[in-house]
């Protein structure tokens, strides 16, 4: 197993985790169950854990894809993109691990938190459909938005010349 295969095998659930993790805890905020608030906590800690396993493997990957004849330019465009959704995605983490503290010792301050992790994730949500399509796009140049009608991509820097 390489690290293009490690990355692919990572980068799906701090997407698909995030989700999850977002619908948990809107029912749990909404029935006011601090176990279902908890639960997705631990899964928004869970997505922090591997969206840095991702990133880990990123470079890796880069180096085997672009040997691949990927052009660079669309490479360092998802890791741009995935640069910032782990900024959010590590204050989500870090907030959660604070709520989930808080919870824990039913502190005053906690439902404030939760309505705090609330946003938090539903802007990296919000952010991971960029990452996601633009690391799909590496690989599968069907969903590129610059695919003629024939399947044939023209690469973002040579078309504009």
């Amino acid at each position: 197993m390489n690290k293009a295969h490690l990355h692919m095998v990572f980068n799906h659930f701090p997407i698909i985790g995030l989700f999850f993790g977002l619908g948990i805890l809107i029912f749990g905020i909404a029935k006011k169950e601090t176990i279902l608030v908890n639960t997705a906590y631990v899964i928004f800690i869970i997505c922090m854990i591997m969206g840095k396993a991702t990133m880990m493997t990123g470079d890796g990957a880069e180096e085997i894809v672009e040997e691949l004849g990927i052009s660079h330019s669309i490479i360092h465009e998802h890791e741009e993109i995935a640069e910032g959704f782990m900024k959010v995605l590590y204050g989500l983490g870090l907030f959660s691990i604070v709520g989930y503290i808080l919870n824990k010792r039913k502190h005053v301050k906690a439902n404030y938190i939760s309505y705090l992790v609330l946003l938090l994730a539903l802007f990296a949500a919000f952010l991971s459909k960029g990452v996601g399509t633009s690391g799909g796009e590496i690989c599968h140049t069907e969903i590129r938005e610059n695919t003629s009608n024939n399947g044939t991509y023209e690469d973002i820097g040579e078309s504009s010349k």
